[in-house]
């Protein structure tokens, strides 16, 4: 316990923590009411076939999930930046407990913020979407609930990564890099590629299968939110290890 109060306290103490945070649900939330604004005054007809006005409210996590995951990041690089990580092994020498302190307070913060952002942006949607006659989502239609449910545990587990990432790489910079890579060009240019390779980056690419968890209606060759979300869990899980190993292994 007083392992994770001293983690809780490193990173709440830190200015660029807060302001991280209050980026993260502020873009989420902007972004999110910035992609349905096209859309009003436009009539129900005008619509797509297969509209999901849960998974549209939730458009501006392309955005606060790479804020979220580098937090992650930096709850872990700004040690190695400082040194600090030095005086840190000297009070907990054991680098796996370490890590799994700063990966529980990491978790913490990030559940909260990925929170405020999922909740503040249907909401926001929802209710521009109604203001203007267009068909709306509300918590208790079928679906919805389990969908923002499923999106804040999304926006979570990109923080495990970002920690993962941060922990792997020891730099802010590169970290921030390699997010941009797997959180924003992988699935963006990944389904491009063509036959098969672009096929399975569309499915099963963890990032893109996490964001199928979200939608109330799947799209067309897109997974089932369940095994969405599992893939990106393995995935945070996986590179969790590796940063665990790597963590333990080298000199810091």
């Amino acid at each position: 316990m007083n392992l994770l109060r001293s983690e809780w306290t490193k990173l709440r103490s830190v200015r660029s923590t807060w302001l991280a945070a209050l980026s993260a649900v502020v873009a989420g939330v902007a972004l999110s009411v910035l992609g349905v604004s096209d859309l009003l005054g436009t009539s129900s007809a005008d619509l797509p076939p297969r509209w999901d006005p849960t998974a549209e409210s939730l458009k501006g996590f392309l955005f606060a999930q790479l804020i979220i995951g580098m937090i992650g990041a930096l709850s872990v690089t700004a040690e190695h930046g400082t040194g600090m990580i030095g005086t840190s092994l000297v009070f907990v020498p054991s680098r796996s407990r370490l890590l799994a302190a700063k990966a529980v307070v990491v978790a913490g913060l990030t559940l909260l913020i990925s929170a405020l952002t999922t909740v503040l942006s249907f909401t926001a949607v929802q209710v521009m979407l109604g203001s203007s006659g267009l068909p709306v989502a509300g918590p208790g239609d079928p679906g919805v609930a389990r969908a923002l449910a499923a999106g804040t545990l999304y926006l979570a587990l990109i923080g495990l990564v970002g920690l993962a990432v941060g922990s792997l790489l020891r730099s802010a910079t590169q970290s921030l890099a390699v997010l941009v890579g797997i959180l924003l060009l992988v699935p963006a240019l990944g389904p491009g590629l063509p036959g098969a390779v672009g096929d399975w980056f569309a499915r099963f690419w963890p990032i893109t299968a996490g964001q199928a968890a979200y939608a109330v209606v799947p799209g067309a060759g897109t997974l089932a939110p369940g095994p969405g979300i599992l893939i990106l869990a393995v995935a945070a899980a996986g590179i969790t290890a590796a940063s665990h190993v790597a963590f333990r292994l080298r000199d810091i």
